[in-house]
């Protein structure tokens, strides 16, 4: 909004996309900074004994008892000011990355208020795991459907790229004929977003279990994804990237993001202040999916969150090999000694400081090997 004002008033500064990315940044890390410590005690107030402890986690967390929880509210606050005062607002692509953010952060917010409000320690104290897959499979629905439509007219319809020079128009495959009408390959693409959004916002959601590691981890994911989006923006920058000139908008929505995170970062170090929630993790991990898909960069996000991935496989591999085994031998196996990944290390004696910063040098290796990626594959 306001960026369309100075752009109309001849400030062809605020063109720039880097401009954008900038002034959002600023604005959206001193909103964190600013009502950070006054959102904690709103928290603090409206939550009494903040967000339960899972009986499901090593006990050292049980000292973490009484801290708030929900600040990705303020985050999403954050992001959705910036992003409205600096982003094109003509431009889809941001409207879209936003309505993502505000979609899963309401999912989010529902589990939230049902884990505090009910004070129940049981691991699975929100939302139903069913009902929560019902309700982001609805909202892929529509973000698939927006994504799509904002593809320029060189891009096939219903179509999942590979780098800039594999295309796979799904839509244009015809694998049969149901009363005289075309059967195509189209659902697919409904499938793979499905899992590249969905897997984003449960992959996010499921690496916040210490003090500063979801932001630690996530903050090398959104540095490619801004390689993405400059090498998206311009011809032959980058050859792994097709061009995509109206993902422009996303400049400012990343700086926000990115300001965001890292001012949530300053109140979530160890001892942590508050807690991000799931309203902050499942709007951070759909808002990811949803850009990299909007960038048509997605196998590269999947490497750059590859951390993130390790923890989500860590947690399913753990849940299936355990119903497995005792279905076979009616006892219970597992692989590690409690997952997710970051607690089977915590079981091991591991500190939880080591654990977070030893994940975060990992993300910044999988993230430096996904611009490798962009720039060469």
């Amino acid at each position: 909004m306001l960026t369309d004002f100075l752009i109309s008033n001849g400030y062809q500064f605020f063109a720039s996309g880097w401009t954008q990315f900038s002034a959002a940044f600023g604005l959206s890390f001193i909103i964190m900074l600013l009502f950070g410590n006054s959102f904690i005690r709103l928290m603090h107030k409206i939550q009494g004994m903040g967000q339960p402890i899972s009986d499901n986690v090593p006990l050292e967390h049980q000292k973490k008892a009484g801290t708030p929880s929900m600040g990705g509210v303020l985050m999403i606050i954050a992001i959705l000011v910036s992003s409205l005062l600096f982003m094109p607002t003509h431009n889809a692509t941001g409207w879209i990355a936003l309505a993502s953010l505000l979609m899963f952060g309401l999912i989010g917010f529902a589990d939230d208020y049902k884990k505090i409000s009910s004070q129940s320690k049981k691991a699975s104290n929100g939302l139903s795991p069913s009902l929560r897959l019902v309700l982001e499979g609805v909202c892929v629905l529509i973000l698939a459907y927006l994504i799509d439509k904002t593809m320029p007219g060189y891009v096939p319809n219903l179509s999942i790229v590979l780098g800039s020079s594999i295309i796979l128009p799904l839509d244009s495959w015809e694998i049969g004929y149901l009363f005289g009408v075309p059967l195509t390959l189209g659902f697919l693409y409904y499938v793979f977003a499905y899992f590249v959004i969905c897997g984003s916002a449960n992959a996010a959601n499921i690496t916040d279990g210490l003090d500063g590691m979801l932001s630690k981890i996530y903050l090398p994911v959104l540095i490619v994804l801004v390689v993405a989006l400059y090498g998206a923006t311009r011809i032959g920058f980058m050859d792994a990237v097709m061009f995509l000139p109206e993902a422009s908008a996303l400049y400012a929505v990343l700086g926000g993001a990115f300001g965001a995170v890292l001012g949530f970062l300053w109140f979530n170090t160890k001892p942590a202040a508050i807690f991000m929630g799931d309203v902050g993790s499942l709007a951070l991990g759909g808002f990811m999916g949803t850009v990299a898909m909007l960038l048509k960069s997605e196998i590269i996000m999947g490497v750059a969150a590859g951390m993130m991935v390790l923890i989500l496989l860590s947690s399913f591999t753990q849940t299936m090999y355990f119903k497995l085994t005792r279905k076979i031998s009616g006892t219970g196996k597992r692989i590690f000694l409690r997952a997710p990944l970051h607690h089977h290390f915590e079981e091991l004696g591991w500190p939880e400081t080591k654990i977070v910063d030893r994940f975060f040098v990992l993300s910044i290796l999988f993230s430096g090997l996904a611009l490798v990626l962009l720039k060469f594959a």
